[in-house]
């Protein structure tokens, strides 16, 4: 597991909740953060009163000690990072009035957290591990609306001690996620009810508030839940009388008679053991009610107690009210119901934790054997961190998924980065942006179905004339972006566009099977012709003119980014061309001969490959950009082969880091996301002047999407010393001391150009997997995390590359 210690834990957040359900993030301090339970993006969320604490006792010698289990806040740093917001402390002194350890240790394997608590006056060492179930291929049981907590409390002292593990939470039925609340005063709330759940071992608190009606945005449910011996205090009026409840809950006859076996704890606590009295019924209008949970536990010394609590949820309501790009449409104030998946699988909170007690087992273990692939594997540490991490972007508030089990995708969550002109709540950029999703691999690997279901969508949306709009309007029946400005570029992106072909051929070589690959074919079809049509007429190979890309701005004549995209999509269509209509093959393999020789010898300019000059704004001209070989990335994911002259790829790549590898930045008016005296891959450098007086837009900036896909490439090429570079400068940046390791950010947080990362896992082992025959291959020897369409595990790969793989999952392709 990556450890974070001292400063290291200042900007950790590690995102808890299923794919799809909301969020609420474990800080590196051990305090929960941005709460985002109904899905709407907000980064700065607070949940008050929603913390755990622990009580330790003995009667001889007589002893109470109490700790908050947080540490406290680090203190912010000299220099503090720009465009982020993950190091705020929303509580910073407002905390509860118990002590916080001294200090916390964080580690993290995703989809496990660890924190370990401090305190020389603790008489007992304590650890909590936090984790929602994460299931490659398992896309329902890695959307389970959950966190399960799992306290480890082992006496280390010499004496027996007894006490209580407390967990708190508030009732948050009717917020709407962004209005700050003030104790347990906020907007929406009022007529909140919190009811006692007593099921034989079991102990928990209910929330909802019935005043609000079904289609209400706040309606729904929360559950605090334990197994252990407890008691609960269902209604409190805020932290401070949760704390009384926990400092006069009591063990009387446990302590008298000596008897601390689990049944006397719970027959001890049947009926209550504190008395403190809690309100009753509603709580009043503008207030809501705390909610706390005391588990008990007594041990001899060096005895170990496991104490499991979970946080549950149930929101159904999801709205398509977010910002709309293109012109702006008159609805009336129709807000657009679309609903949450995972509500449609149960019936409320109780129902969800019902789901995992049933498969409780299996769930932490699988979920742990994927940790544990990537943790205990011979990938370099780096790649651990990396690959590891791009689980959290999946889960991200970024992604979700409608009542009626589409996926979808904003670019990122609205933050820090936004405020500059969107601000900080809500979705950016939305929706299903297809340029940006180019470069996404782990979501469409870890959960294949979700990659195609996003294609599907893709298809659904596709006008008359076979172009496709890079944004999706959502419901899917409203007009989409057809022949109007869509935003971010203006018309529908060519490079998103061809990234269409090249994902859904990564769908049929998941597993996704040749019945679905002909229901997208007649679509496929007409995207190319309407392609060739508007920018190829001739047909040279060679795409010319207004190219529409992911920089927001439009590319002129021929240039190698959007040209090696065609260029890999040419390829794509001809290999799926064999498999549907092999009469089409060879049609598209002799344009793709024309295009390669053209853009070739067009292009290179010795070093990289460049653009002709043509005098237009934000063209690069002689620039080098680090995404030219975007296509050839994708190229090689496919298994597609060279698109370009294997020489000039390594050449290319090797002047990408030589000159667009920075280390030191000044201002430069743009978004900063590599600054002082960090290292990062700009975006554009023109290291031979030429620079035009309107370059590239976004040029200066660094993308955590594009160095990763540039370090993957470098991987396929045998160049790991410019890959660790690269990686070395970018996990730097996001090592907890001033940005998140699990917040990469760009227009927003959570920013889905960063699943890009996942390529690295096949770049570095060379991992090759055929479909059709089901042989495995890999060029280095050593056990590595893999996931091949409908199988996941541990790759082994012996000295003479013989590879075989320990399944420790399946999945099944649709037909």
């Amino acid at each position: 597991m990556k450890r974070y210690s001292g400063e290291a834990r200042r900007a950790v957040a590690f995102p808890l909740g299923g794919f799809g359900t909301g969020h609420v993030a474990l800080a590196g301090d051990g305090a929960l953060r941005q709460w985002q339970l109904g899905g709407v993006p907000n980064h700065r969320g607070f949940l008050p009163d929603s913390f755990f604490a622990l009580r330790v006792s003995s009667t001889e010698p007589p002893d109470d000690v109490v700790r908050l289990l947080r540490g406290d806040p680090v203190p912010p740093g000299a220099d503090p990072a720009p465009n982020v917001s993950d190091t705020e402390v929303p509580d910073l002194g407002r905390l509860p009035s118990w002590p916080t350890v001294t200090a916390t240790k964080f580690e993290a394997a995703y989809p496990f957290a660890e924190v370990a608590y401090l305190d020389d006056a603790l008489p007992v060492a304590v650890s909590m591990s936090a984790f929602t179930p994460f299931v490659p291929l398992d896309a329902d049981a890695s959307s389970l609306p959950l966190v399960r907590y799992r306290f480890t409390v082992t006496n280390t002292s010499a004496e027996f001690r007894h006490g209580f593990l407390l967990g708190a939470l508030q009732n948050a039925v009717g917020w709407d996620g962004v209005t700050p609340i003030d104790g347990t005063r906020g907007a929406g709330y009022g007529g909140n009810v919190n009811r006692l759940l007593r099921r034989p071992g079991q102990t928990g608190v209910l929330m909802d508030n019935p005043s609000l009606g079904e289609t209400d945005e706040g309606y729904g449910e929360m559950l605090l839940w334990t197994d252990a011996p407890a008691v609960a205090f269902p209604r409190a009026v805020g932290a401070e009388a949760v704390l009384r409840f926990a400092e006069t809950v009591k063990l009387v006859t446990p302590v008298q008679l000596g008897d601390f076996s689990d049944a006397a704890l719970r027959a001890a606590l049947a009926d209550g053991a504190s008395p403190l009295r809690a309100p009753a019924g509603p709580s009043p209008a503008g207030f809501t009610w705390d909610a706390a949970v005391a588990a008990a536990f007594a041990l001899a010394p060096g005895e170990t107690a496991t104490i499991d609590f979970v946080h549950a949820w149930w929101f159904p309501n999801r709205f398509a009210d977010f910002d709309r790009f293109g012109p702006t449409p008159s609805y009336a104030g129709s807000r657009f119901w679309v609903g949450n998946h995972y509500a449609t699988r149960f019936g409320g909170a109780v129902d969800v934790l019902d789901a995992y007690l049933a498969d409780r087992d299996h769930l932490d273990a699988t979920s742990r054997a994927w940790a544990s692939a990537v943790a205990d594997s011979d990938l370099p540490e780096i790649l651990k961190d990396v690959i590891s991490a791009q689980g959290t972007l999946v889960r991200s508030p970024s992604l979700f998924r409608t009542a009626d089990g589409r996926a979808y995708g904003f670019e990122g969550a609205l933050g820090a980065s936004t405020r500059n002109w969107n601000g900080d709540v809500g979705g950016s950029c939305p929706l299903n942006c297809n340029h940006v999703f180019n470069y996404e691999q782990a979501l469409a690997r870890l959960f294949p179905s979700l990659g195609r279901d996003m294609r599907e969508t893709e298809f659904a949306i596709q006008a008359a004339d076979g172009s496709i709009p890079h944004r999706v309007a959502l419901p899917l029946y409203l007009p989409q972006y057809h022949d109007v400005a869509i935003g971010g570029p203006v018309r529908p992106a060519l490079d998103g566009m061809l990234g269409a072909v090249l994902k859904t051929y990564r769908s049929v070589l998941d597993g996704s099977g040749l019945g679905w690959l002909r229901e997208q074919w007649p679509a496929l079809r007409r995207l190319m012709e309407h392609v060739t049509r508007t920018w190829d007429p001739d047909g040279t190979g060679i795409l010319r003119g207004d190219q529409p890309c992911t920089y927001d701005i439009s590319l002129h004549g021929p240039n190698m980014f959007v040209g090696g995209l065609w260029l890999a999509a040419l390829r794509a269509m001809e290999e799926m061309a064999r498999l549907v209509e092999p009469a089409l093959a060879a049609g598209f393999a002799k344009l793709f001969t024309l295009g390669r020789d053209g853009y070739d010898t067009l292009l290179w300019t010795g070093e990289y490959y460049g653009q002709p000059d043509t005098g237009e704004e934000h063209d690069f001209g002689q620039g080098c950009l680090s995404d030219q070989l975007l296509g050839q990335w994708w190229a090689h994911q496919l298994n597609l082969g060279y698109i370009l002259p294997a020489d000039r790829v390594r050449t290319a790549l090797k002047s990408i880091v030589r000159y667009n590898l920075r280390t030191g930045f000044e201002p430069h008016g743009y978004r900063s996301f590599a600054d002082g005296t960090e290292t990062g891959l700009v975006v554009c450098t023109w290291p031979h002047g030429g620079r035009p007086a309107v370059p590239l837009r976004y040029c200066d900036e660094v993308w955590t999407g594009v160095e990763y896909q540039v370090a993957a490439s470098c991987l396929y090429e045998g160049l790991p010393d410019e890959a660790f570079r690269i990686l070395d400068g970018l996990r730097e940046r996001y090592d907890g001391t001033r940005r998140n390791p699990f917040n990469e950010i760009e227009c927003g947080d959570h920013y889905v150009r960063a699943m890009a990362g996942w390529s690295l896992l096949d770049a570095y082992t060379g991992f090759r997997h055929d479909p059709a025959t089901g042989e495995v291959t890999a060029t280095r020897p050593g056990r590595f995390p893999v996931v091949a369409g409908t199988t996941w595990g541990v790759l082994n790969v012996s000295a003479d590359g013989t590879a075989a793989i320990d399944v420790l999952g399946s999945g099944t392709a649709p037909r």
